[in-house]
């Protein structure tokens, strides 16, 4: 298999998903580590199975190849949102290292399904830099963003740009605010998701001013997010295709603005899932092959 997934946009063909009961495994699974891991409240494990099959489902609708990564001992209720333990480049994989200690086992646990598809390991990230898959967005093939802040730093930055190569033209590094500190759940992708190359979903209260400049500059009209619907994960859109997406129900007001831009939105019941765990549906999921797009 050869991955092609330098976009963010382009229709997906293949996708790496985890299952709930392999993620959060069964209702003692979840009452040992739920609070260490800072979900919001407790899931319920049968509604959390559930929840996942409507998503699925819909992932299904649109002839998608899925991957499953299986139960694997070493990691927890976290390794859900595959999105985050690797990074696609046209050259292979990049492995990342967790900027939240208690997901460190995550990458190397995704290894063993990356060999069975025979896709090519371009290296890791390691030692003291940090890396993680929702800080990273592809604002065309040749220009990759990429957030410094608590869970990426600027080791791992370096180590990143030294992997990907001439992969890219351009790396642009998006500086991060401190919001909730540390131990919150904020990534590149909980401001900002590409709906199309020139369509972006975006959360401007917490954009820098040069990166927000830098999408207009690009061509990029942008959609924003309103203040009540970003707690819910508004901005935290799945695009399938252009103008073709997955987003979490309850936020209405951000599913008529991508409509009235012409979008075509599927939504999904996340309560356990994902606003729990505050991992809407691009943390859900890992791309593997995107269609080039012209």
């Amino acid at each position: 298999m050869t991955p092609t997934c330098q976009s963010d946009v382009g229709k997906i063909k293949t996708l790496l998903l985890k299952r709930a009961e392999d993620a959060f495994v069964d209702q003692s699974f979840i009452d040992k580590q739920w609070q260490s891991l800072g979900f919001t409240s407790k899931p319920d494990f049968n509604t959390a199975v559930a929840e996942y099959q409507g998503f699925v489902e819909i992932i299904n609708k649109f002839g998608i190849k899925i991957v499953f990564a299986p139960f694997d001992k070493s990691t927890g209720l976290d390794s859900i949102y595959v999105r985050d333990s690797s990074i696609v480049c046209s050259k292979g994989i990049i492995l990342c290292n967790m900027g939240k200690k208690v997901r460190a086992f995550e990458p190397a646990a995704c290894l063993s399904t990356f060999k069975l598809l025979e896709l090519p390991i371009v290296g890791s990230i390691t030692g003291e830099a940090k890396v993680e898959g929702g800080d990273i967005v592809w604002l065309n093939d040749r220009t990759l963003a990429i957030a410094e802040g608590y869970r990426t730093n600027a080791q791992g930055i370096a180590q990143l740009t030294e992997l990907l190569g001439d992969c890219i033209d351009n790396l642009i590094v998006v500086p991060s605010p401190h919001w909730n500190g540390p131990d919150d759940v904020f990534h590149l992708m909980s401001t900002y998701s590409p709906i199309d190359t020139d369509l972006s979903l975006v959360y401007s209260p917490l954009l820098t001013v040069p990166f927000r400049n830098l999408l207009l500059e690009m061509g990029k009209k942008l959609i924003e997010v309103p203040h009540e619907e970003f707690q819910s994960m508004g901005c935290n859109v799945l695009t399938i295709s252009p103008r073709q997406c997955v987003m979490l129900e309850g936020n209405p007001i951000t599913r008529r603005k991508l409509e009235k831009a012409g979008v075509e939105v599927h939504a999904y019941k996340g309560t356990e899932i994902s606003s729990k765990g505050c991992g809407g549906p691009t943390c859900l999921t890992r791309p593997l092959i995107r269609s080039k797009l012209n």
